[in-house]
């Protein structure tokens, strides 16, 4: 889509038609799975501290929790509608992702 005449120079926005939270994220999972799945929301520190104990560089460990505070900010998120616009439909419901990624 972006390779064709008229996206030069453009800016866009990306994101879905409905927003959602990482604990939404966990009880759609829930539901489409049947399994008890949670989200636990770790402090800045802990989540560098977990993600360095997985063995990722500190570096991108920092850059991940700087991400993470971001969203918790609403820094990430948008309503611009241009996904839908250039994708020429609705975005695909949470729910909808989630069984077509479980199949």
């Amino acid at each position: 889509m972006l390779t064709t005449e008229g996206h030069a120079g453009e800016v866009y926005e990306l994101g879905g038609d409905e927003a959602f939270t990482l604990a939404e994220l966990a009880a759609a999972i829930s539901a489409a799975t049947g399994k008890q799945i949670t989200y636990t929301d770790l402090p800045a520190d802990e989540l560098a501290q977990v993600l360095t104990g997985v063995g990722l560089p500190a570096e991108l460990a920092h850059v991940l929790v700087d991400a993470d505070l971001g969203m918790s900010r609403g820094e990430l998120f948008t309503a611009s509608g241009d996904l839908r616009r250039l994708i020429r439909r609705p975005t695909t419901p949470l729910a909808d992702a989630i069984a077509d990624t479980l199949r």
